[in-house]
């Protein structure tokens, strides 16, 4: 291995030889190409209108024995199909096939799963532009499309 340039003259050495070993650092890669952004089923955004295909259960984690709904979701925007969690009890039962639902990020760390839902990253908001958590509560009845 070639050691390190040292002396008064060795500063464009240095910096050489830091540009070419920052591409062994993941971290650096991922940041310089923009791989979370190209990555990302929402392209960066909080928020994404979808069409639910189909209503879907994920078995949970160990120790918990749970069979947590979901849906999944083709996004409007790019046509890209994710799984949203649907939060509350009864929620998966408001929500139908080919219903447009808003899903915003879970928010597990690093923008990863959170809890026991296996791969799940997302979770459903609004229905046909009304609060899942209003509609959850009463307050407002569905509304059909």
């Amino acid at each position: 291995m070639v050691s390190k340039s040292r002396g008064l003259n060795a500063g464009k050495r240095l910096m050489a030889r830091r540009h070419t070993f920052r591409w062994s650092q993941r971290a650096f890669v991922n940041r310089t190409l923009r791989m979370r952004a190209k990555s990302d089923p929402l392209e960066g955004a909080w928020q994404a209108k979808g069409i639910v295909l189909e209503k879907v259960q994920f078995e949970a984690k160990q120790p918990n024995s749970a069979m947590r709904k979901c849906v999944k979701v083709q996004l409007v925007k790019n046509g890209r199909q994710v799984t949203a969690f649907c939060p509350g009890d009864g929620a998966s039962k408001l929500i139908d096939e080919h219903d447009e639902v808003m899903i915003e990020c879970i928010g597990g760390r690093m923008g990863r799963s959170k809890g026991d839902i296996p791969g799940v990253r997302w979770k459903v908001i609004q229905v046909n532009d009304q609060s899942l958590d209003a509609l959850l509560k009463g307050k407002l009845e569905k509304a059909r499309k």
